[in-house]
């Protein structure tokens, strides 16, 4: 009885279950709206996002009211005679202080999302990521880690094998443990590229010969996927991340994997140079 009641509500926990399935981590086709928020950061780009609709809303519905008004009071048919009114005081100060109060309302909230960006809290991993064209590589967790790794995006067909979204999966992902902090350092090795990631609230410009930071904090598990997003060269389309959150033990274990994975490559490529 009681399910058959609440099947509204049965469908709504449904929906919001498929929605925090890492296959819903990426885009979608026909979606109007943003990608779910995994991180502080796209939370509150996600609220602030929120106000400036429904100031927008309020803005547009005001000036049509004001045009329907005008168009019926001052109508050919109810004023043969048109007026000539020059200048109405009180109504030019209303139209230049209004906007201005409405600008400084939009302000406050903007610019503590930016300083929040901007803040980079201490963190507990840091990802210096180079952008290349057209691929990542990865210093991680920063150059004391001891390793370094290419990321490549995935052909058509490796993609499908792989079971990954085309043009979104990588060979070599990163990985983060959730609920930490996560400092990421941009820089690029060629030109300028894009550090994006939607759900975290993350986008960084990499630019060669400088390096930029930027951070955030997965809220949540699951495999979250971005590209880069800064028109870099022919194949810009071809490069992007892929980002897969775990917990403290499973981060730890990657690391322990990869620190000897990505040694012995290096190694390896050392050796052939050297010959």
């Amino acid at each position: 009885m009681f399910l058959r009641k609440s099947g509204i509500g049965v469908a709504t926990a449904a929906l919001a279950a498929f929605w925090a399935l890492p296959a819903a981590a990426l885009p979608t086709n026909y979606e109007t709206g943003f990608q779910a928020a995994a991180s502080p950061v796209m939370e509150q780009i996600e609220d602030f996002h929120r106000l400036l609709v429904w100031i927008i809303v309020a803005v547009c519905l005001f000036v049509l009211g004001l045009l329907v008004w005008i168009v019926i009071k001052y109508r050919a048919g109810a004023n043969a005679v048109p007026s000539k009114v020059h200048h109405n005081t009180l109504l030019e100060v209303a139209w230049t202080l209004i906007p201005v109060i409405i600008l400084v309302f939009i302000a406050v909230p903007s610019f503590r999302l930016l300083y929040f960006e901007a803040a980079v809290p201490k963190p507990d991993v840091t990802i210096k990521a180079i952008g290349k064209q057209w691929f990542w590589t990865y210093e991680y967790p920063g150059s004391a880690a001891g390793f370094t790794f290419d990321s490549l995006g995935l052909s058509d067909a490796d993609a499908a094998k792989a079971n990954k979204p085309r043009l979104l999966g990588t060979d070599n992902a990163i990985y983060v443990p959730v609920n930490k902090v996560i400092a990421v350092d941009t820089v690029g090795a060629d030109v300028i590229h894009s550090w994006a990631m939607p759900q975290m609230g993350v986008k960084m410009d990499a630019v060669p010969g400088r390096t930029n930071h930027t951070w955030f904090k997965a809220t949540q598990t699951g495999v979250f996927y971005g590209q880069c997003s800064e028109l870099c060269g022919a194949r810009h389309a071809y490069m992007p991340i892929e980002l897969h959150v775990v917990s403290e033990a499973d981060y730890a274990a990657w690391l322990a994997d990869s620190k000897k994975k990505y040694a012995a490559l290096e190694n390896d490529a050392t050796r052939v140079a050297s010959k």
